[in-house]
């Protein structure tokens, strides 16, 4: 949050705290004067190649509880690779405020599926709406979370589910009722969004728990270029339409889409593809530093976050702890 991208700036803003902004962050007074010596760039190093990503994810996330929907989607951190190992692809779990939850690294030579239950499996889900996209599309992805986590789910179905996908789009759409257009205009764009919702029990769609089908069509204008492109999206969920109109099932597809947008601040404000951090634990463990400061800032109540970390630029060794809550010590006072 003070701007440190790396660790040898995070020893840099350790090294020029005051003795008052140390204590709040509990190192102790040393030797017969009590000077409290900061973290060397090299420990900072250490802590965060050695420390158990998951555990440290786990603990720095935001709560789901009494969230809407939470969604899952992974992101590549370029800047990891080496020429003998991939780069570290980190799986998050976002709310709808655009929080993330937790985060861990996909092992190599494996997919997202297989880190799918391990991400969620410690947080109480019950009521949540989990989303996600057609990669996680899983028969005992589906049964897990409606079965041992009392959740929800609202998937996209692609074609790598070719069977299921033939069969939703072999629907009635055309008949259907139950629909919600959404028009909305920003980011040099504007978009409007038709979504129809239909109930498919006693089809046999070979789905645990599908209730219903949904078929949301995007029409996207450039305001600048006028290009005009259209997208449909077929989704299945296990809730009913009192439980999920076409309203609600597009505020809370919408809400899977602003996972990109997550990414996007990574990238962009935080330079996480630039990050040559390589070692070890080091990219999943400054991906979650990254994570928490964009759900210290959002709880604070910045919604753009670039704007955030210039307000904060300003005061660096006191608004950072001031936000984490972290108190003043009588010493420090």
């Amino acid at each position: 949050m003070a701007g440190a991208r790396s660790y040898v700036a995070i020893g840099q803003w350790a090294r020029h705290a005051s003795q008052d902004t140390l204590a709040r962050l509990g190192f102790h007074p040393r030797g017969p004067l009590g000077v409290r010596r900061p973290a060397s760039p090299s420990t900072v190093r250490r802590v965060l190649v050695g420390v158990c990503p998951g555990g440290l994810a786990d603990l720095l996330g935001h709560s789901p509880c009494g969230t809407e929907s939470v969604s899952v989607d992974g992101k590549t951190a370029r800047g990891s690779r080496t020429d003998t190992t991939a780069a570290a692809r980190l799986l998050s779990a976002v709310t709808a405020a655009g929080r993330t939850v937790s985060q861990l690294r996909v092992p190599d030579k494996t997919n997202e599926i297989t880190g799918f239950t391990a991400l969620l499996a410690p947080f109480d889900l019950t009521g949540t709406v989990v989303t996600a996209d057609a990669l996680h599309t899983q028969r005992e992805h589906a049964k897990w979370l409606v079965e041992a986590k009392n959740a929800h789910y609202l998937m996209v179905v692609k074609g790598n589910q070719p069977n299921l996908h033939a069969a939703i789009k072999a629907l009635p759409w055309k008949e259907v009722t139950a629909r919600r257009y959404d028009r909305e205009a920003g980011h040099g764009r504007r978009e409007t969004r038709s979504i129809r919702t239909l109930t498919v029990t006693g089809l046999d769609l070979d789905f645990p728990h599908v209730v219903q089908a949904a078929k949301i069509l995007r029409h996207r204008t450039d305001l600048k270029t006028g290009k005009l492109t259209r997208q449909t999206i077929h989704s299945i969920t296990n809730m009913t339409s009192s439980q999920a109109s076409p309203q609600v099932i597009g505020r809370i597809a919408r809400a899977q889409w602003g996972i990109e947008a997550i990414h996007h601040v990574r990238d962009t404000t935080f330079t996480e593809d630039a990050s040559k951090i390589r070692t070890g634990h080091g990219p999943a463990n400054m991906a979650t530093l990254r994570n928490f400061a964009i759900n210290t800032l959002r709880g604070a109540g910045h919604h753009n976050i670039a704007a955030g970390l210039r307000e904060i630029s300003y005061t660096p060794f006191t608004r950072p702890l001031d936000l984490l809550g972290l108190p003043v010590t009588c010493n420090a006072a």
